[in-house]
């Protein structure tokens, strides 16, 4: 599983499976968000299973779907209130990272 660090508290990836979260908590992170609507691609895993995964290994979750090519003014809030809830560092995925990459830089040009 490759991520990228977008801040020193936040970094992105694209699609995690359940069996990921271990290694997702052992490199640190405190929370996990997931930015990718369920049922985009078949095959991927449900937020609940990945969600299920997270709670089980300590860490917290968020579910905040967005639709690709569609960030809302709402989506951007509520990423950015999960981000001032969630202990960090905190790890976000979607489809590639693209859109939790794109949520951040919203939030950063609105606290600007």
């Amino acid at each position: 599983m490759e991520y990228r660090e977008i801040s020193e508290d936040y970094s992105v990836s694209g699609q995690i499976q359940p069996e990921d979260v271990a290694a997702i908590k052992e490199a640190g992170f405190k929370s996990v968000i997931c930015n990718r609507p369920d049922d985009e691609q078949p095959g991927q895993p449900s937020a609940d299973t990945v969600k299920a995964a997270v709670e089980a290994a300590g860490l917290a979750f968020r579910y905040i779907p967005v639709i690709s090519g569609q960030i809302t003014a709402e989506n951007v809030e509520d990423q950015a209130e999960a981000l001032d809830e969630l202990d960090g560092p905190v790890f976000a995925y979607c489809r590639s990272g693209a859109r939790c990459t794109n949520l951040y830089g919203l939030i950063q040009q609105s606290r600007g």
